[in-house]
């Protein structure tokens, strides 16, 4: 389930083609003027998905059964990261 969403993208009209990545709400917590989320026994530590719709990006994201943040960067942008899941 989807609770906030962070669009990192620098062109915020291209959407055919973004990486979007989910963390567990919770993560957030770190941010000193955020909504506060308990941590909860199914929370997503880092996904990533490449290349897809915003569209697509969106309902992957909330197909995840816990609180997620959907941060939303241009293609070829994002964290480093070395687990990447491509196409969900």
């Amino acid at each position: 389930m989807i609770c906030n969403v962070v669009d990192r993208r620098r062109r915020q009209y291209h959407w055919r083609k973004v990486n979007a990545v989910v963390e567990a709400t919770s993560h957030d917590n770190r941010t000193p003027d955020s909504d506060q989320m308990p941590q909860q026994p199914d929370d997503v530590s880092y996904k990533e998905l490449l290349g897809v719709t915003l569209a697509e990006a969106v309902e992957w994201a909330q197909r995840f059964g816990g609180p997620v943040t959907l941060h939303i960067y241009d293609e070829g942008d994002g964290p480093e990261r070395t687990e990447f899941v491509l196409g969900g």
